[in-house]
């Protein structure tokens, strides 16, 4: 199973949306909390190709984009394949 990674902050509901997705099919997942955690937004921005906005999802390397990235992955049926690849 792939690692999955969510750049977050406390406050936002999307991210808090695309962590009960995450939690309700089983998938466990690395939560970086960018406020909180030193350069983790530069890291985030970075790895996202210039995206600022949170929620940012990573499976592996492969950058999934923010909660409604993840929710059309989902309802395509291609998140659960993306993680267990």
């Amino acid at each position: 199973m792939k690692p999955v990674t969510i750049y977050t902050t406390a406050w936002c509901p999307y991210c808090s949306a695309a962590k009960s997705l995450l939690r309700d099919k089983g998938i466990a997942f690395t939560e970086i909390d960018v406020e909180r955690t030193a350069g983790a937004r530069t890291t985030m921005v970075q790895r996202a190709g210039g995206r600022t906005s949170v929620p940012q999802i990573f499976v592996g390397e492969t950058h999934v984009g923010g909660c409604d990235d993840l929710y059309a992955l989902n309802g395509a049926g291609k998140l659960d394949a993306l993680v267990a690849a």
